[in-house]
């Protein structure tokens, strides 16, 4: 009998706690550092794990650098070996927090809200506040979100015969349904 209340005891608060997260494997990042004139350099990865905690606001993403796809192959190439360094440095990680967040109070219209955390890229950490958009679609959350970051803030050398193609700053966006 105590076996049996145990059990189900350990169900429901197994089942209790895992209501408190949302999570997907199917994020979408996107990074874009084209300047006009030369050929587009945009890439996307569409395997981005993201985890959110709904009681806390705490959110965190992982995506695999090798992942982000480019239209040109040799471009992909160049950036896995030559910028990023992916075997190397084979994870990009956002940690963070979003501010006064209430998932009682997510409707189906986007609500703007601050996210604080670090991105981690390329063996650096750097602190990134952003504004994301996020409304609730039945039981899924979806999260939009758009920052800059600027290359060598994470010790990422540009070489001065490709420089002039390559954007200083670097925008991303993220949409991920939870």
């Amino acid at each position: 009998m105590k076996k049996t209340f145990l059990i189900a005891y350990l169900l429901c608060m197994t089942l209790g706690f895992s209501q408190e997260k949302k999570s997907t494997k199917t994020g979408e990042i996107t990074f874009e550092a084209s300047v006009p004139s030369f050929e587009e350099v945009k890439a996307t990865n569409k395997g981005v794990s993201c985890i959110l905690n709904t009681q806390t606001g705490e959110i965190a993403s992982l995506a695999l650098v090798k992942g982000f796809r480019f239209k040109v192959a040799l471009m992909e190439e160049h950036f896995n070996e030559n910028y990023i360094e992916s075997s190397k440095y084979p994870k990009a990680i956002f940690k963070g927090k979003i501010e006064n967040f209430d998932v009682s109070k997510l409707t189906e219209k986007e609500q703007k809200f601050t996210i604080n955390g670090t991105l981690e890229l390329h063996g650096k950490t750097k602190n990134i506040v952003s504004i994301a958009l996020i409304k609730k679609s039945g039981n899924t959350i979806i999260i939009d979100n758009t920052f800059t970051v600027k290359p060598e803030d994470f010790d990422i050398k540009i070489p001065s015969v490709v420089s002039q193609k390559v954007a200083k700053t670097v925008d991303v966006s993220c949409h991920f349904s939870l």
